[in-house]
C-alpha cells in the first residue's frame, strides 16, 4: 500500500510539473526567437556593407544582396587613388592616445574619489556627474574659440583634448575601486607605501575588467567621433576616417562603392580590439554597479 501511495503522489507530482515544464520551455523558445531576430536585425546592416564593398559601382544600388561578380578593385581604389591611409593613421593617433590618457587620468581620479577621504568630495563627485548632462554640441563653440586662441587648430592634440578625462571613465573607474577592500591600501601603507604606489601597484591590477570597458568605450567613441575633428581638422591632412568617408559624397553624385568599402576597414581594428579584449569588457559592464 505505501508504495502504491507513493507511486501515485509521484505520478500526481509530474502530471503538475509537465505544464510548467512546458511553459517554461515555450518562453525559452520566444526568447532565443526574439534575440536570434534583434541579432539579425543588428547583423544585416553590416553584412549588406560587406557584401556591397565588393560590388562594382553600377551595382552598388541593386537590390540583389550578393554581388553578381566580386571585385576587389573598391578596396584598391581607397587604398591607393584616396588619402585613406592617411585618415586611417590619424584615427589611431587620436583614438589610442586619447584611450591611454583616459585610462591613466580617470583611474587616478577614479581611485581618489573612492579611497580618499577629503573635504567636499562628495560635491566634487557631483559636479563631474553633472558634466554629462551637457551636449557635446554646447561645447563645441567654446572649444574652436580656446583651440584657435592657442593654436590648437590642425594639430593632433587639438583633435584629442576634448576626450581626454570624460565623466563617465572617472565614474565607471570609481565604482571599480569601491569594489576593492579597503584592507588592502590599509596594509600598504603600513608598510610605508605611497598613495600613487597604492593605486599603480594594487589598484589597478584588480581593476582589469574596468580598464578594459573603459578602453574600448573610449578608443570607438574617438573612433567614430565626426563632429569635433571635422571642425578643428581643417586641413586635408588632418582629417579622421569618419571625416573623410564623408567626402565621397558630394553634390553631384555619391561613391556609394568607395562609401562600403572603407566603412569595411575602418570597423576592422574595432573588431580586432574587441575579439582581443572580449571577456574583460563584459565582466567590466557586469561588474560596474557592483557597489555605488
Amino acid at each position: 500500500m505505501i508504495a502504491s501511495e507513493r507511486t501515485v503522489v509521484r505520478g500526481l507530482r509530474a502530471a503538475e510539473e509537465t505544464p510548467r515544464r512546458r511553459r517554461v520551455d515555450a518562453w525559452v523558445v520566444l526568447s532565443y526567437a526574439l534575440l536570434t531576430l534583434g541579432a539579425a536585425a543588428m547583423v544585416f546592416p553590416f553584412a549588406w556593407m560587406l557584401l556591397s564593398s565588393f560590388k562594382p559601382y553600377r551595382e552598388i544600388l541593386s537590390f540583389s544582396i550578393l554581388p553578381e561578380r566580386f571585385t576587389l578593385a573598391n578596396y584598391v581604389e581607397v587604398v591607393t587613388g584616396t588619402a585613406f591611409p592617411q585618415w586611417l593613421l590619424n584615427s589611431v593617433i587620436v583614438a589610442v592616445g586619447t584611450t591611454a590618457s583616459v585610462l591613466f587620468f580617470c583611474a587616478l581620479v577614479g581611485y581618489v574619489l573612492a579611497t580618499l577621504k577629503f573635504p567636499f568630495k562628495n560635491v566634487i563627485f557631483i559636479l563631474i556627474l553633472s558634466t554629462l548632462m551637457v551636449p557635446t554640441e554646447m561645447l563645441v563653440i567654446p572649444w574652436f574659440v580656446m583651440s584657435a586662441e592657442y593654436g590648437w587648430v590642425n594639430t593632433y592634440w587639438g583633435l584629442m583634448f576634448p576626450g581626454l578625462i570624460p565623466g563617465f571613465g572617472v565614474f565607471l573607474m570609481r565604482q571599480f575601486f569601491q569594489t576593492l577592500p579597503r584592507d588592502l591600501f590599509d596594509a600598504g601603507r603600513i608598510d610605508g607605501v605611497s598613495e600613487f604606489g597604492l593605486f599603480w601597484r594594487i589598484g589597478l591590477p584588480l581593476v582589469g575588467p574596468g580598464l578594459a570597458a573603459l578602453g574600448i568605450f573610449a578608443f570607438i567613441g574617438n573612433w567614430n567621433a565626426y563632429l569635433w575633428p571635422l571642425i578643428v581638422g581643417q586641413r586635408p591632412e588632418m582629417r579622421t576616417i569618419p571625416v573623410g568617408i564623408s567626402n565621397f559624397s558630394g553634390e553631384a553624385a555619391t561613391q556609394w562603392n568607395l562609401i562600403m568599402s572603407a566603412s569595411s576597414l575602418a570597423i576592422v581594428p574595432v573588431l580586432i580590439i574587441f575579439l582581443i579584449f572580449q571577456k574583460q569588457i563584459i565582466e567590466g559592464v557586469v561588474l560596474t554597479g557592483v557597489k555605488g
